[in-house]
């Protein structure tokens, strides 16, 4: 790896325009368009603060989304030992690691793509995000520069605790079925998934670009419908709705779930719908909308994660009666 640009550039300030119109047109339809413009415009900023880059440096993972060749999000893991991750300046992020071969992420890497990288550090319960372009790129590493770079809430995070470290391995990616046994258990199962999502490709406007996002809930927050259609809950979060207005302007998304008992992780593309208005709630009564995503591809990366995680311990915002689950 080159080390990135050399370019020292000055950070400047967080007050430019962070919203692309598909996130406007949600903030428009919910009424939060005054009151979450400068909200956003004072916390979403085109350089990583110094508390991000030190907390992107120690994380043994992160998640990635891209978009494949044919415009598909897809999400993945990319793991290290503490450190592949690197911001030698504000503006950029060097990531030491690159997806396997077979993997549909990495067909979205690319001098000139836009990508989105989300740190997330499961025993503390924090995330921050960053979006931003691939500026250098070699056959085992890439530069991301800054795009957008803003923090997360801790709510619907399952605290786990990180066991052993494992010998290092290959991760090896396996196309699956749409009706594979594994995925569907793993999806009634989950407590944990990652969406990426993007506004339609090569888009230039303000905001625009690729984005991937945390989501939880209690063991069957995401159903699936006869047809395999899955159904996922939005709950109330920090109000910029950056996955909804993405999915608004291009309705397609990339969903990676981890099998935390097995260290693998389902990854599916799919076409996206939202329901502003869901027939019903039964179970979880906090779910603001839901959004439903038509599996088209679907894929099993083995050995994904580089250390053992614990059974979880659940977010407290879920631990109350109305969110106990279906």
């Amino acid at each position: 790896m080159t080390g990135g640009p050399n370019t020292q550039l000055n950070p400047g300030g967080s007050d430019a325009d962070p919203w692309h119109e598909g996130e406007r047109e949600v903030h428009r339809r919910l009424g939060l368009e005054d009151a979450i413009d400068p909200i956003g415009r004072r916390n979403i900023r085109r350089f990583m603060p110094d508390q991000h880059r030190l907390f992107f440096a120690q994380l043994p993972f992160a998640f990635l989304g891209a978009l494949d060749r044919a415009g598909n999000p897809w999400a993945t893991v990319l793991c290290g030992r503490p450190g592949f991750l690197a911001s030698p300046d504000p503006r950029f992020l060097c990531v030491d690691a690159y997806p396997p071969d077979g993997d549909p992420t990495a067909e979205g890497l690319f001098v000139g793509a836009r990508v989105a990288l989300l740190g997330i550090e499961l025993p503390t319960r924090r995330r921050n995000r960053m979006n931003g372009v691939i500026v250098d790129l070699d056959i085992s590493a890439f530069t991301v520069m800054v795009e957008q770079s803003f923090g997360n809430c801790p709510q619907y995070i399952q605290r786990r605790h990180y066991g052993a470290a494992l010998p290092p391995c290959f991760p090896s990616p396996e196309p699956l079925g749409l009706a594979d046994d594994w995925a569907h258990d793993l999806l009634r199962r989950a407590d944990t998934a990652f969406v990426a999502s993007s506004t339609p490709p090569r888009g230039s406007e303000s905001g625009a670009g690729v984005d991937v996002s945390h989501r939880g809930g209690m063991p069957g927050f995401i159903r699936i419908a006869e047809d395999g259609v899955l159904e996922i809950p939005d709950y109330r979060g920090n109000r910029y709705f950056n996955t909804l207005g993405n999915l608004l302007a291009y309705p397609r998304a990339g969903l990676a779930v981890p099998d935390f008992a097995t260290g693998d992780l389902l990854q599916l593309t799919g076409s996206a719908e939202i329901a502003w208005e869901p027939p019903h709630t039964a179970g979880l009564p906090d779910a603001e909308r839901f959004w439903w995503l038509k599996p088209a591809r679907m894929s099993r990366l083995r050995d994904a994660f580089p250390v053992r995680l614990g059974s979880p311990e659940f977010s407290p915002v879920l631990l109350s009666p109305s969110n106990a689950g279906p």
